[in-house]
């Protein structure tokens, strides 16, 4: 295959007059002066005020090396140390140059030119716009001649280089999982690209799963590596999109003027703005309304939106990160959830699997657990070794569904860890937690039955079927799971009273009669449809389901 040299004309190094210039080493002659290096064609780029010294060199070339062809490229370029007009006309030699690699081997030779335009050649090279191997000529030997080194951009090949970035990726992997030994193969190729999203992108990612299985934990994760990479040097501002519903959220969100509406005393700066050049964590980005979905959209994209009562726009550079444990694409259909939002942050998605999911994951995550309890409690906690066998047979059997995941199994751990004497749980423990997990996760489920169901007319004439399996479930679909026992179970009550009620005054005379006959409520209707609004939900929503 023949040589082609691809290099920029050095303007100091390869300088010289008279008789005198052959004394000195300049790097484009000695690159094709070498002698176990046969140049078939030279391709010398340089500035068009630099020609005549192009037209020298050249000569010296043919001189050299009279077998080399010379082309001369003026480039057009004024400024050398601008990196944009530089790695512009660069990239357009390189589109429009006709390379031939099936029957010539390309040098890109990174020797010469100001270090803006020895940059823009081996981004060039490393992005294959150059498709060839970068190569250094050097004066070492004190001769005219000098010597020359391939560098090949396969960084495998230098094993120092390799092993530093090894480590590197291996640290990040090991922020990422807390420290964590995580043995599951599904989990652990999902931080790995999770890894590589983090550092090389600012694209939103979007974390999907159920409650408790550490999407803030590793929305905050990613924030750390970005920052130790130097990715991002603004703060991290996180949000709960569930506790800012109603009026108040566009102005949590966007911020707001003085004066805006009534109570608003002073101007405030919204969570978006206060990302600025680090990262925003909205958590259940699903419980967004229209209105703040369709200001997120333009924030976004536009990076620029107007605070509430303002017509001046603020700006806000950050990038998205969100959870949520809704099924958005069942929400869009449902138009629930905007399609346009959707598509802008789906684009790195990621599922964090439940604690069920990932049974070999459990005995890691409960040293993990073990470690976070003594830090909390200021002592050693450690497990006999009989009651760590029979707990990880309990955690690892079928039987543990881990419905709330990891905080389950956090709160597991730190009440043994609290109950143990010495800081080491014992069998006893280890039996009474796992009688407790039971109990709680059937509980889970209450058993609601027809003659729970205040007694009166029914507009529907009868109970359905999602009303049977639980209206909590059947309304508030993946939310439901959010609910402790009690607030769940008040809700179904709540709920079936209104599918057997006529009205919302009516149901709320039911579900208020103690309290409005001591006159200590005066508006039941109302105080019905302030406590639905608390779970996005209005009363009409609950009788046409």
């Amino acid at each position: 295959m023949k040589t082609v040299v691809v290099g920029m004309l050095g303007t100091s190094l390869d300088t010289g007059k008279g008789p005198q210039r052959w004394e000195r080493w300049r790097p484009t002659v000695a690159i094709c002066s070498q002698d176990d290096l046969d140049v078939a064609r030279l391709e010398l780029l340089h500035p068009p005020k630099w020609t005549a010294l192009a037209e020298l060199v050249a000569a010296d070339v043919r001189q050299v090396s009279p077998g080399t062809e010379v082309r001369l490229h003026a480039l057009p370029i004024d400024d050398p140390w601008d990196l944009e007009e530089v790695y512009g006309a660069l990239h357009d030699f390189a589109r429009a140059y006709r390379f031939d690699t099936e029957r010539e081997r390309y040098l890109i030779h990174i020797t010469t030119g100001t270090h803006i335009a020895q940059i823009c050649m081996f981004l060039l090279a490393e992005s294959r716009h150059l498709p060839g191997e970068l190569v250094q000529t050097s004066p070492r030997d004190k001769t005219r001649q000098g010597t020359y080194q391939i560098i090949d951009l396969d960084l495998a090949r230098y094993d120092r280089v390799a092993a530093r970035f090894a480590r590197e990726r291996a640290d990040a992997r090991t922020l990422l999982k807390a420290g964590i030994a995580t043995r599951s193969p599904a989990f652990n190729r999902m931080i790995d690209e999770l890894e590589q999203v983090a550092v090389a992108s600012r694209d939103p990612i979007l974390f999907l799963g159920a409650t408790g299985v550490g999407k803030s934990e590793l929305a905050r994760r990613v924030y750390e590596l970005k920052k130790a990479r130097r990715k991002l040097g603004g703060p991290l501002v996180e949000v709960n999109c569930a506790t800012i519903r109603g009026d108040g959220a566009m102005s949590a969100l966007f911020g707001h003027v003085k004066g805006a509406f009534t109570g608003a005393a002073a101007t405030r700066a919204g969570f978006l703005a206060q990302a600025d050049g680090g990262a925003l964590f909205l958590d259940e980005i699903g419980e967004l309304g229209a209105g703040e979905q369709a200001m997120l959209l333009r924030a976004l994209e536009e990076k620029r939106w107007p605070p509430l009562g303002s017509d001046a726009e603020v700006t806000s550079d950050f990038q998205l990160l969100a959870g949520t444990n809704r099924d958005l694409p069942a929400e869009v259909a449902a138009g629930r959830f905007r399609a346009d939002l959707l598509a802008r942050i789906d684009l790195w998605t990621f599922r964090l699997p439940g604690l069920a999911e990932r049974r070999e994951d459990l005995e890691p995550n409960v040293d993990h657990e073990l470690e976070r309890a003594g830090a909390a409690l200021g002592v050693r906690v450690t497990m006999a070794k009989e009651a760590r066998a029979a707990f990880l047979a309990f955690a690892t059997g079928d039987d543990a569904t881990w419905p709330g995941n990891f905080r389950d199994l956090g709160g597991a751990v730190r009440r043994m860890a609290t109950l143990a004497p010495g800081g080491r749980i014992t069998t006893a423990q280890v039996t009474a937690e796992i009688a407790r997990l039971r109990r709680s996760w059937e509980a889970q489920v209450p058993p609601f039955t027809l003659s729970e169901v205040p007694q009166g007319p029914s507009r529907r004439g009868g109970l359905a079927q999602e009303e049977r399996a639980g209206l909590v479930d059947a309304l508030l679909g993946a939310r439901a799971h959010q609910l402790d026992l009690f607030d769940r179970a008040q809700l179904e009550a709540v709920l079936r009273t209104c599918r057997a009620s006529r009205s919302l005054s009516d149901a709320g005379r039911r579900l208020f009669a103690v309290s409005r006959a001591q006159k200590t409520s005066s508006n039941d209707a109302d105080r019905l449809r302030k406590y639905l609004a608390r779970f996005d939900l209005t009363f009409d929503d609950v009788a046409s389901t």
